[in-house]
């Protein structure tokens, strides 16, 4: 939007970045304008009868899985992309938030800003340089919650595990994947198809 009038720190008519409150139309409008194309572009031609999921969280304001206006889109593009609600009350299963949001955050917050262009551009710096080896660990992290849901019966009263991952990344021996006890993953298993 432009600005109004003049100031110290614009002239009129300069265009302003302003914060709006997203509703689920804004949602929509974003997955339709910027998510599904930014898939359709870089969705390997190899890997085009394999279903894509977008995970979202519960919040109102997101889209549902059953959307006619998303499914109408998705249908366009001749992949099979689908919407999937993370388990309520589980922030931990959702490893955008847990490591990816939180980290590139803290460093954003470290840098000043006074405007909202200047937040933009600086999410827009740490993302560029965002250290893609740290999206290893947020997954270990991630496979560790997993484990302890399974420990708990499905339930959210757990810690989120402390792996000690910059410890082994010291020592070379940080994991790719963690290992599951199978009795653990059985008795997590029958859990699933009693319910």
């Amino acid at each position: 939007m432009p600005a109004q009038r003049n100031s110290r720190n614009r002239p009129r008519g300069t265009l302003v970045t302003e914060s709006i409150n997203v509703n689920k139309d804004i949602s929509r409008s974003f997955l339709l304008s910027k998510v599904i194309p930014a898939i359709r572009r870089v969705w390997p031609r190899e890997d085009a009868g394999k279903t894509i999921w977008i995970q979202q969280d519960n919040a109102r304001t997101h889209v549902a899985p059953n959307d006619p206006v998303f499914l109408e889109a998705v249908a366009q593009t001749g992949l099979d992309i689908h919407i999937m609600n993370q388990p309520p009350n589980s922030p931990d299963m959702n490893v955008l938030d847990l490591g990816f949001f939180a980290s590139l955050q803290a460093k954003t917050y470290l840098k000043n800003a006074r405007t909202i262009d200047d937040i933009v551009q600086n999410t827009l710096k740490e993302y560029e340089d965002y250290d893609t080896e740290l999206m290893d660990k947020v997954f270990l992290t991630l496979q560790g919650c997993f484990i302890e849901v399974m420990k708990d019966g499905g339930g959210n009263g757990y810690k989120i595990p402390h792996l000690s991952k910059d410890h082994l990344e010291r020592f070379s021996m940080l994991p790719r994947s963690l290992n599951c006890d199978m009795d653990l993953y059985l008795s997590a298993l029958q859990l699933l198809n009693s319910e």
